[in-house]
């Protein structure tokens, strides 16, 4: 379905989906921060709880971060008590980050709030309605994924864009 958006119409959507997402993180944050995790710890503690052990270079992939980044957040857990670091036997650069007890109780007391929390925001919608939000969402992500190949393979300068009407368009960064 091709539909002739508007950059009004799209500036709307895009506020709306921007507002919600700061607003429900900043929200989630609070709320987990009484039981000692941030949302982007509770993350990061549990991608390492699901794949433990991991290295930092799995970390700064899974989140899409710099490496940097991603060490000082471990060097906050670690110091916390919520991670430890160990070697790897066979190369001596490599160090593996697991939880440790304390991680694991951050973690487990901060995600039934995150499933109260999103059940009570999703009580406001039906199930027709939630499965509806499910699609386009996943329409959306799914579009956002193709432009993402089209960028990384085209630079940040040119980027030829396909609509769903199978015309391009094509869009030079000035």
């Amino acid at each position: 379905m091709s539909t002739d958006f508007t950059h009004e119409y799209g500036s709307t959507a895009a506020d709306a989906l921007r507002d919600f997402y700061i607003r429900s993180h900043r929200t989630l944050d609070k709320l987990m921060a009484g039981e000692g995790a941030s949302l982007a710890r509770n993350k990061m503690l549990g991608h390492i709880e699901r794949n433990s052990p991991v290295r930092a270079a799995d970390l700064a992939t899974a989140f899409g971060f710099a490496p940097r980044t991603i060490t000082e957040a471990i060097d906050a857990l670690e110091r916390d008590g919520l991670v430890q670091r160990s070697g790897d036997s066979s190369d001596r650069r490599v160090k593996y980050i697991a939880l440790t007890a304390a991680g694991r109780e951050v973690l487990s007391a901060s995600e039934p709030v995150k499933k109260t929390f999103l059940s009570g925001l999703f009580a406001a919608l039906d199930a027709e309605e939630i499965a509806t939000l499910t699609t386009v969402l996943g329409k959306l992500n799914h579009r956002l994924a193709e432009l993402e190949e089209v960028y990384s393979s085209n630079g940040p300068a040119t980027a030829a864009v396909t609509d769903q009407g199978g015309g391009k368009r094509s869009r030079k960064k000035t």
